[in-house]
């Protein structure tokens, strides 16, 4: 294929992709909120019992990175589960063209951070620098999506970005962390409050603006 002829496939599927923009919104919006709500959980636990007992971990930094792996799959199964059956009823191929697409913007930075992170956790102990890790990375995911995504994704991986630095800098600052003898509370509130907090506010948003034809058939 010549290099015209490239360039015009992936405009071709790039103006697919934001044809279907309305309709990957609405359906990404339910897994957000499985997974944000399982967020919230997961971190409201850990923070409550070290404010009652002087900031010990509830679990095992394994446990931990068990816990958000066991999330992030379930969110994304649930994810995968809808783009099929949407793909299904618009008699589409699942993996198509704008799939493969997606992919290759949204995994080198998700590949990265989740290396980055599970070696933060298992090998340095550093359970909060991993989770900023993953927080930062997920949201350069989701901007790496912006030329053919709904506005909401870029908005949302702003939000986890600028969020995700605030957070830094806060935790960096703070040297009272060093006296906790586990730095679990601060890694699991830093989940909960982007990966909880934001993923629901956004599921609630795209619930509250969604208009009943992007969710019907053609």
């Amino acid at each position: 294929m010549s290099t015209t002829a490239a360039a015009l496939e992936n405009l071709r599927i790039i103006r697919s992709l934001m044809e279907k923009a309305h309709i990957y919104r609405a359906v990404s919006a339910p897994a957000a909120l499985v997974g944000g709500v399982m967020a919230l959980a997961a971190s409201a636990w850990p923070v409550q019992h070290a404010l009652a007992n002087n900031g010990d971990a509830v679990m095992c930094e394994k446990c931990f990175l068990a816990t958000w792996l066991i999330i992030l799959g379930i969110a994304s199964a649930l994810n995968v589960v809808l783009l099929a059956k949407e793909a299904a009823r618009r008699s589409q191929p699942f993996v198509s063209e704008g799939m493969r697409m997606a992919l290759r913007a949204f995994a080198p930075p998700m590949l990265v951070g989740g290396c980055v992170g599970i070696g933060l956790i298992v090998f340095l102990h550093n359970l909060t620098l991993a989770a900023l890790i993953w927080i930062l990375c997920y949201g350069l995911a989701l901007l790496s999506t912006a030329s053919f995504s709904p506005r909401s994704l870029p908005r949302l991986g702003w939000a986890f970005v600028i969020t995700g630095l605030l957070l830094f800098f806060a935790w960096a600052a703070n040297r009272d962390v060093d006296l906790l003898s586990s730095d679990m509370a601060p890694a699991s509130l830093v989940m909960g409050l982007t990966f909880g907090l934001l993923h629901v506010i956004y599921a609630l948003a795209v619930f509250l603006t969604q208009k009943p034809a992007e969710v019907q058939p053609k």
